[in-house]
């Protein structure tokens, strides 16, 4: 099988960077305990249970041609996190602090297409980060745009 080389790579990145974010265990560089309550998709508000949580969600991609038929894709996520505690914010803030270290970490992030060729990307980068400024105490959401170019 020959591998399709500019073909969108949502759902494996995705899959991909849940997988990293399981990682938050609250040793060593881990502030927050996630229990690898981790989703590759957003859910609604009534289906968040069990908290802290990270939901995943791929949102709009782009395209930029290069010269010799070269293309770079961009890949807009939407990252959001729950916590539920008495200091909600104390803890979304800890808990986004644990997601932008696997993101810095982890830029370069292998993941495996469909045909099941590994790639990596070239950069995740943070474009913004924005919470519920304590609006829902005690729970606490908080999100991230993030930007992968691959």
């Amino acid at each position: 099988m020959t591998a399709r080389v500019y073909t969108t790579r949502r759902s494996s990145i995705v899959t991909a960077l849940s997988s990293k974010l399981k990682s938050i265990d609250g040793t060593g560089e881990f502030l927050t305990d996630l229990y690898e309550n981790v989703e590759p998709r957003l859910l609604f508000w009534d289906e968040v249970t069990d908290f802290p949580a990270v939901h995943i969600n791929a949102g709009q991609e782009t395209r930029e041609y290069q010269g010799g038929g070269y293309r770079d894709r961009f890949l807009t996520l939407t990252i959001r996190c729950y916590v539920s505690e008495e200091n909600a914010q104390d803890a979304l803030s800890a808990l986004l602090e644990d997601v932008e270290t696997v993101l810095e970490t982890n830029s370069a992030l292998k993941y495996t297409d469909k045909l099941g060729v590994e790639h990596s990307t070239h950069q995740i980068s943070l474009l913004s980060i924005d919470t519920d400024e304590g609006v829902l105490e005690p729970l606490g959401v908080g999100e991230m745009q993030v930007e992968v170019r691959y």
